[in-house]
């Protein structure tokens, strides 16, 4: 298994921070490993969304189903990932001052014909990299 966990302070209060978050189908705007996401259901927002996510790595793309398996309004959504890479994602935002805290966690588990914990300890620096870039970007948007 492979956890990665970033944060970043964003000089903008959660409400703004949260807006941007939960609104799921603008992840691309941000996410530099989504190319798109596709709903697989009315609810784009909430327990119960399911969607499918292009993302991209270098070279590697995959189709990434998830499910919103936690949503606190105002707070974090969870999701499983039920795609190749298996797993849970977790994105938060928290007060900090006069600004916020946004922290985006993953718990994945690799197959094994992709290498499995091999490739989970190889991914770890580089989905570190992604995520961190995403978060920046996120903050851009919010600036």
């Amino acid at each position: 298994m492979a956890t990665v966990t970033v944060s970043r302070h964003i000089d903008r209060p959660p409400a703004a921070v949260w807006a941007l978050l939960s609104d799921l189908e603008r992840h691309t705007d941000w996410m530099g490993d989504a190319e798109w996401v596709v709903f697989l259901g009315p609810p784009r927002r909430g327990v119960g969304t399911v969607m499918v996510a292009r993302t991209r790595y270098g070279p590697i793309r995959m189709d990434d189903l998830m499910e919103v398996v936690g949503w606190v309004e105002g707070h974090s959504i969870t999701v499983r990932h039920d795609g190749l890479v298996t797993g849970t994602g977790e994105l938060r935002v928290d007060p900090e001052g006069a600004g916020s805290r946004a922290t985006w966690t993953e718990d994945l588990t690799f197959p094994w014909r992709l290498g499995g914990p091999v490739t989970a300890w190889l991914a770890v620096p580089v989905l570190r990299r992604v995520f961190r870039r995403s978060l920046d970007r996120l903050a851009g948007l919010l600036a």
